[in-house]
């Protein structure tokens, strides 16, 4: 979502507030006169009594979120005047309630106003980015961060997140790769309905969670050449079976929200697409909520050549089922409505089934019963060491352990007396956080060189040097950012200084007994408005990586990243990579106690890892090509297949995973059992993620050669041995088929293996029973 004013909106707040509002319940008029302050009756029964009370105007307003760019009296008129039923990226508790007591008691139908953000992977705690949770195949796991990161947003009034991004991307260079589950559609429906129950607990309006709003819907993240903003071209089949699963996840688990997506899909907008957001979200998905525009979506579609000003903008993004403008002035075309209405253009039954189901939602989270924030108990809230702890605990879970030739990994605690840790990500603060984070604390941020500060203590000496310097060639589009009581970006060096920097790091270097080395991206290399043409270390990293090789004393090399990166020359020689992602608040203890063997590295890739940006898109589900004995022969100057394979991921002990044993068939009615065996082989405790994956050999339409389909992650201690099982059924090989225009489940034989990635080769075979089929959908 663009954001270039939120320098403004970050300095407006608390400085203009003054005094403390403790949560108190609504003035309410007696239900006689005011039918829908009657608790007795449902959400929806109360959104229509109100409904019915409402002008045109008002109607419009409900439908018109606002960014707030300046001071809160700048909005106080527009609150006032009920035309605008929700704000974004307001996070002061005294500014929330100042705004929220002028809806309530000023406004002539007192609707409360809904407050969203950017809560992607935490607010003042922030875990480890999307990719790097997704990293970690753990869904309950991530379930448990964004309770935490639902608990801190709604302690200071937030009631709803712009989040999970579930877009599948399968194309590296994309900047905003990292704010999503990777590339597998089964991988990103687990994380999705993970995220969605740790956003919204049980039900939408559970004290201390807030609605989670899915995005981008949909395609956004198959935009060409990995180009941020870029059109989508997508077959049937491909956004039926790869990039809508997630999304019907999200739906199936309660989500309460959808956000529409930027780009067009097919030469049509998202944001004005009905046949996107009207006929398949909500009549194939079922889904129920409401949908917001992303930034000025709706407004774009002027821009993008789809609607010819503003007020037709408005006409056909509700018509089409997008209900809420997100907008950042000055004026949202939503103020348009209430004249489209009465000139006709747009029937009024179409406003109303957009302003109901924002109703619904604000009633459903108790809005009119407490519309205000405790200020008094915010500031506990975020304060809370036991969010910490599980940071650092999704940060340990989400490391992939690349490369460790002769176990030089884990490092022995006090077997070197003086360590260094270079490289310019070692004790940079804002790039352990990662992008997409903005309420963070960052003097409580731990980086690389604390982390291993910590774990070591004074008996061992810990320098460090950055070596070269970080910086785009381009302005980050969240340059200018500035949060109250938090300090500017650390200033980089200038030229002058650069050679000197490097020989101060390679000096350390040559006088330690351990070379530390961090590698890969700037956090600003990440995220919205990121893409990369190529996925080459930037800023002379490979200068540093060789001449610390050149010192030949021990190396072991940390990257980070939002995104796979080319290692080329790292990968040959160093003796060990860890990659570590951006690991957030505590990310720096995570890498450290994983260095020093207290945490056994068990994540998993989700993302298949090119050799070059030449490779891409590159993913393990591909369909077998005519020539499949030539399958990794496809380019003649490099191999066809990636760097590190989707799944995959390396331990400090060894395990073994049995052949599948099969039962049953899957029917209409039946289903097949697939059991094997793991047993940690090693001798350390740890975690290895038994992966599922099958093939269909015929069928109506031609298959990918592999499918995830099942996966667990186990801790097992040395020589344990553990019996799991997975379950597959109709679900599991229905694909939709773009001949038929249909969701169809074909017999035959079926391929199916176990093992530790997508290149598992313990195999096994089932069969799908009956006649070929239609199924149910979502």
């Amino acid at each position: 979502m663009r954001k270039l004013k939120l320098a403004a909106l970050m300095l407006a707040g608390a400085a203009a507030m003054t005094g403390t509002m403790q949560p108190v319940v609504a003035q309410q008029a007696a239900p006689a006169a005011r039918p829908w302050l009657n608790t007795r009756l449902t959400a929806e029964q109360r959104a229509d009594a109100l409904l019915a009370a409402m002008t045109l105007e008002e109607k419009a307003g409900q439908v018109s979120q606002q960014f707030m760019f300046g001071a809160p009296e700048q909005f106080a008129g527009q609150v006032r005047d009920a035309k605008v039923g929700s704000l974004l990226f307001v996070t002061d508790p005294a500014v929330i309630n100042r705004l929220q007591k002028i809806a309530v008691e000023e406004s002539r139908l007192k609707i409360p106003l809904i407050f969203g953000y950017d809560v992607i992977h935490g607010f003042r705690t922030i875990f480890p980015v999307p990719l790097a949770n997704a990293a970690s195949w753990d869904p309950a796991n991530i379930e448990r961060g964004q309770a935490v990161a639902a608990a801190e947003a709604r302690a200071v009034g937030i009631h709803w997140a712009f989040s999970p991004m579930l877009d599948i991307a399968r194309d590296p260079r994309w900047g905003r790769i990292v704010e999503g589950p990777g590339e597998d559609p089964f991988l990103g429906a687990a994380i999705a309905r993970a995220q969605v129950r740790g956003f919204q607990g049980p039900s939408i309006g559970t004290p201390g969670r807030i609605i989670a709003g899915p995005k981008h819907f949909a395609g956004y993240g198959a935009s060409e050449g990995g180009r941020d903003y870029d059109g989508v071209y997508l077959s049937d089949a491909q956004l039926y079976n790869v990039i809508l699963p997630p999304f019907a996840a999200a739906v199936e688990a309660g989500a309460g929200n959808v956000m529409s997506a930027y780009m067009d899909l097919n030469d049509v907008p998202a944001v004005g697409n009905k046949w996107l957001l009207t006929d398949v979200l909500r009549r194939q998905m079922g889904f129920k909520g409401w949908v917001v525009s992303d930034a000025n979506g709706t407004k774009n579609q002027v821009v993008q050549n789809f609607a010819k000003d503003n007020a037709d903008a408005a006409v056909r993004s509700i018509a089409a089922g997008n209900d809420m403008e997100m907008s950042f002035g000055p004026a949202a075309s939503a103020e348009t409505l209430a004249a489209s209405v009465r000139s006709g253009k747009l029937p009024v039954a179409t406003l109303n089934t957009a302003v109901r189901r924002i109703l619904v939602a604000k009633f459903r989270m108790g809005l009119f019963e407490v519309p205000f924030v405790d200020e008094a108990k915010a500031a506990a809230t975020l304060a809370d060491p036991a969010h910490r702890d599980a940071a650092q605990s999704a940060a340990e879970r989400a490391l992939v352990l690349l490369k460790n030739d002769d176990n030089t990994l884990p490092l022995t605690p006090g077997a070197h007396k003086r360590i260094a840790v270079i490289g310019a990500l070692a004790d940079s603060k804002r790039d352990m956080l990662g992008p997409w984070s903005f309420q963070y604390d960052l003097p409580e941020t731990v980086t690389l060189v604390e982390g291993i500060r910590t774990r070591l203590g004074a008996s061992v000496k810990v320098e460090t040097a950055p070596g070269i310097q970080f910086r785009r060639n381009v302005p980050s589009m969240f340059e200018s950012i500035t949060i109250p009581g938090q300090a500017k970006k650390e200033p980089r060096w200038d030229e002058a200084r650069a050679d000197s920097e490097f020989d101060r790091a390679i000096d350390l270097a040559k006088k330690s007994d351990l070379i530390i080395l961090t590698l890969g991206e700037a956090e600003d290399m990440s995220g919205e408005g990121a893409s990369r043409s190529d996925l080459k270390l930037p800023n002379g990293q490979l200068r540093l990586f060789q001449a610390a090789v050149a010192t030949g004393k021990p190396l072991v090399v940390v990257t980070m990243s939002g995104r796979p990166v080319e290692l080329g020359e790292v990968i040959e020689k160093a003796p060990a990579i860890l990659h570590a992602w951006y690991g957030g608040t505590r990310g720096g203890n995570a890498i450290a106690r994983a260095l020093f063997g207290d945490v056994n590295p068990g994540g998993k890739l989700p993302v298949t890892w090119p050799r070059t940006a030449g490779q891409v898109p590159i993913y393990y589900a591909h369909n077998t090509s005519h020539s499949p004995k030539e399958q990794g022969k496809r380019y003649w100057d490099i191999p066809a297949t990636p760097q590190y394979e989707f799944g995959y991921g390396l331990s400090y002990t060894s395990f073994e995973i049995g052949a599948p044993v099969v039962s049953g068939s899957v029917t209409a009615a039946g289903k097949v059992t697939v059991t094997t065996t793991v047993a940690n082989t090693g001798q350390r405790v740890g975690d290895e993620v038994v992966q599922l994956y099958i093939h269909q050999r015929a069928g109506r339409a031609s298959r990918p050669v592999r499918e995830l389909k099942g996966f667990q992650r186990v801790t097992l201690r040395p020589g344990e041995r553990r019996t799991l099982s997975f379950t597959l059924d109709e679900s599991s090989v229905k694909y939709w088929n773009a001949a038929l225009k249909d969701w169809v489940v074909d017999p035959g034989t079926f391929d199916v293996w176990v093992g530790s990635s997508s290149n598992a080769d313990a195999h096994a075979t089932f069969t799908v029973g009956g006649a070929p089929r239609t199924v149910k959908g979502w």
